[in-house]
């Protein structure tokens, strides 16, 4: 979770990986809306879905949320329920409402199901019982990624129900492996089985919200428009060792430790995107000040080092300007009475978008300068796409729907430090967008974290927005 006093550029560039910031009880009050209820037990039953890795079924929330759709009129030809038999818990969804265009392309409504591990010792309340207490659900998954998924679904309902004929195809894709590297990934599959399942001139993910301050005021909306890109590397080196009572400077951990401190005192290159100059421009005129100031001259100039070295006081904004690359575990030695004969750390890289694995690779191995330290990737190989355009098309609608729901509060775009499967999207040629209408203020929220909460009221906004502006996309030409 984001820590508390975090700066806004923490917040709003999701710098957990991408979960949604969904948190707070403020909101836009309005008449009683009959349709709540369904939406109320639909998003109980799927927060009540353990959906973890360890004991929980993807599959079977992907199947209870078939039924709801089923229920409302889908014809079984529109939904499509699938798994691999090697992680047959670990299933998804996709179902479609079609367009009366043929020609117009789709829009994708992408969530994902599964949820971070919860303890239940660790918990105050139980993690898989949604629980409504003092303008709060609380329960693992109630924000990240449920609050989206069960308003995507609902929406999907609704629309069938009210007999909306869209212009374009809206797709829906429900999916695990968001939260579980190295196991079945959901999207990762869909784009590269089954694309002509969820193929969309664009799509609709978490990875961003809108921001409440201490007095749950909303500060801004986000639309998130890329994302860095996670990728681990391994530097190792090796030594024939011997008796540590006969030293010499040929020592594994010693080519090691010299390694990592030359990488410690590395600043990649800066960087910019046409995100990450509209986020800077817009949050500086924001927040004022010295660094509102600096971050408006960088946006502006970009070759401006006194502006870059303000803003990059901030490690958060210093992360949106550059690759970052940061030691995060170590090992070496056998014995402790015998040299080294292997020594070895992770490197946890948060790739710019559109730069290769290999270039960082190589950029590491320049910086390290030790032939005898080697440098793989390790892990899934990431796709590094470029971020997708700041098109009207996508921000129009957006702002339409944020400024009639919550006037004079900014929409402003950003770019991710973390990952989602928004990536896979990306790499598979479906520009990806991450846009909740879910405000908080995220070091209450605990996202990945104890006594994970949604603001009920930032929750019911937040299905408001969601179905209003997809209807839009909808519609649009």
């Amino acid at each position: 979770m984001t820590p508390p006093h975090a700066s806004l550029a923490a917040i709003l560039s999701l710098a957990l990986g991408g979960a949604v910031l969904s948190g707070g009880a403020a909101g836009a009050t309005a008449a009683p809306d009959p349709t709540e209820p369904a939406f109320r037990a639909l998003y109980k039953e799927l927060v009540e879905t353990n959906t973890t890795l360890s004991a929980g079924s993807c599959t079977l929330a992907a199947e209870r949320m078939a039924a709801r759709l089923t229920e409302a009129g889908f014809p079984a030809a529109d939904i499509h329920l699938f798994s691999t038999p090697d992680h047959a818990r670990e299933g998804g969804l996709v179902a479609v409402l079609h367009g009366r265009d043929p020609k117009a392309r789709a829009i994708l409504l992408l969530a994902h199901i599964d949820v971070v591990e919860a303890k239940r010792a660790d918990w105050t309340r139980d993690p898989f019982a949604l629980i409504e207490e003092n303008g709060y659900f609380y329960g693992r998954g109630t924000s990240d990624d449920k609050a989206m998924a069960a308003s995507f679904t609902d929406a999907m309902v609704r629309y069938r129900k009210e007999g909306f004929h869209p212009r374009r195809d809206i797709k829906l894709a429900l999916t695990c492996g968001e939260e579980t590297g190295g196991a079945f990934n959901g999207a990762n599959w869909l784009v590269t089985q089954h694309k002509d399942w969820i193929d969309a001139e664009f799509a609709l993910n978490e990875g961003a919200g809108g921001l409440l301050d201490a007095n749950d005021k909303h500060v801004y909306l986000g639309v998130q428009a890329g994302e860095k890109v996670y990728q681990d590397f391994r530097l190792e080196t090796t030594n024939p060792g011997g008796h540590s009572s006969r030293p010499v400077p040929d020592n594994a951990i010693y080519h090691l430790a010299a390694a990592l401190t030359r990488l410690s005192a590395y600043d990649f290159p800066m960087q910019m995107s046409d995100t990450t100059r509209a986020y800077f421009s817009r949050t500086g005129a924001l927040i004022g000040g010295e660094s509102g100031a600096a971050m408006i001259a960088l946006a502006r100039d970009p070759t401006d080092k006194a502006a870059e070295a303000i803003v990059s006081r901030d490690p958060s904004w210093h992360s949106m300007l550059r690759t970052t690359c940061v030691a995060t575990m170590l090992d070496g030695g056998h014995a402790t009475n015998a040299l080294p004969q292997r020594a070895g750390a992770n490197v946890n890289c948060r790739i710019f978008p559109g730069v290769s694995v290999d270039s960082v690779r190589a950029t590491l191995t320049s910086v390290i300068a030790d032939p005898k330290v080697t440098v793989t990737p390790s892990g899934e190989l990431s796709p590094t796409p470029p971020p997708p355009p700041l098109s009207p098309a996508v921000l129009g609608p957006a702002e339409r729907v944020a400024h009639d729901m919550w006037p004079g509060v900014p929409v402003i775009p950003a770019m991710s430090t973390g990952a989602t499967d928004g990536r896979y999207l990306n790499a598979g040629g479906i520009p990806t967008y991450g846009l909740s209408g879910m405000f908080s203020e995220p070091s209450r929220s605990g996202v990945h974290g104890l006594n994970e909460r949604i603001g009920v009221q930032a929750l019911l906004d937040g299905r408001t927005y969601l179905y209003r502006v997809v209807k839009l996309y909808a519609e649009a030409k």
